[in-house]
């Protein structure tokens, strides 16, 4: 009896698996778009200057970046299966949105700044009131009484609507039914109410109907009616992110839909509400018209909100930007930028607020 051996099969070792590195960047990655801008940028000059009958730095400028568009998408065409072009020309189309949308803005900020830099530079300029003429120095006046008005008639319009916006936020997504949907279908046509029309409203629905003088408080009531419809809509949104688990957590453990949006929703939602609010503040804070309608027009620093005109800084350097005298558009352009600095503040209070609450 012989025993026969069989051999035993072994197995080759697995290859390790490589990934890709969807991050990196190839020397094709930084070449061809350089490559692509220079070829483009030939090309346009020839037959937009030489060759065809058009001028203008905005015309070349708009056929430079569609040429160098396509060329782009040749270069990668060339080197690169289908998929790959798409990703690389999206890539560049977004790249660019950003940066036009970004360089707009910041233009905007760095020349409010630089007109406004003599203003901004003597400190009066947030301790005075306009108590100087078309030609007095810089050193005297400032934006004093439309700081204070700004900051009464923003402050009366989020107490008014932040609770009312969220709580017909609420009721859009927690409650629901066919009364919801009526609720948000005037909410997002409120949203594209023009500011003339709701300064006209509070004028002709309080001013004329109880008698009442122009003041800060009507100005408040007309900047709530163009911040009730973005704060509601914006928490709207918030409030159907938060998880329904939650929810049935919540509900599973015998709290009432109340106690779950007061204890669950409302808490897990609140850094996004913040920025909510801040978007409705950023939509009433800088309008004209409203205040001017309701609350008038004053030089003078007025803390009664109920009694007496009360400008804003919006209005305020409106009014200034329009005067022919340079001294009073400079002060114009630094009423701006302390405008624009207010703005940033509220927005920093708010997310700082939302994230100590939310860490406690």
């Amino acid at each position: 009896m012989t025993a026969t051996l069989t051999p035993q099969r072994t197995e080759a070792p697995e290859a390790p698996e490589v990934r890709r590195d969807l991050r990196g960047r190839t020397v094709d990655d930084r070449v061809a778009p350089l490559g692509a801008a220079l070829g483009a940028l030939g090309l346009v000059s020839l037959v937009y200057d030489r060759l065809l009958p058009l001028s203008g730095t905005l015309g070349f400028l708009i056929c430079w970046y569609l040429t160098f568009v396509v060329m782009y998408a040749l270069v990668s065409w060339y080197r690169h299966p289908a998929p790959a072009v798409a990703d690389r020309v999206a890539g560049v189309l977004i790249r660019t949105s950003a940066l036009v949308v970004g360089g707009a803005l910041a233009t905007v900020i760095v020349y409010v700044f630089i007109r406004g830099f003599p203003a901004l530079r003597h400190l009066n300029i947030v301790t005075d009131d306009l108590t100087a003429g078309p030609q007095d120095p810089l050193t005297t006046g400032g934006v004093l009484h439309g700081i204070v008005g700004t900051a009464i008639q923003i402050g009366i319009a989020i107490s008014i609507t932040l609770p009312l916006g969220v709580g017909c936020a609420v009721f859009m997504t927690e409650v629901g039914g066919k009364l919801a949907r009526i609720v948000r279908t005037v909410v997002e046509a409120m949203t594209a109410l023009p500011s003339i029309v709701c300064g006209l409203f509070v004028y002709i629905a309080f001013l004329l109907a109880f008698d009442v003088q122009r003041n800060g408080f009507a100005a408040s009531l007309a900047i709530s009616v163009m911040m009730l419809p973005i704060i509601a809509r914006s928490a709207e949104v918030v409030l159907r992110v938060v998880p329904n688990g939650l929810r049935e957590a919540s509900l599973a453990l015998g709290a009432s839909q109340w106690q779950t949006v007061r204890k669950v929703v409302l808490p897990t939602a609140r850094p996004a509400l913040a920025t909510a609010m801040v978007l409705g503040v950023a939509r009433g804070i800088g309008e004209t018209s409203p205040v001017l309608i309701t609350a008038g027009y004053t030089t003078f620093l007025n803390a009664n909100p109920f009694e007496g005109p009360m400008v804003s800084l919006p209005l305020f350097a409106y009014t200034l930007a329009r005067s022919p005298e340079p001294l009073f558009q400079t002060r114009a352009f630094g009423a701006a930028a302390v405008l624009m600095v207010l703005v940033l503040l509220v927005f920093l209070i708010a997310r700082m607020a939302a994230a100590q609450r939310r860490d406690r």
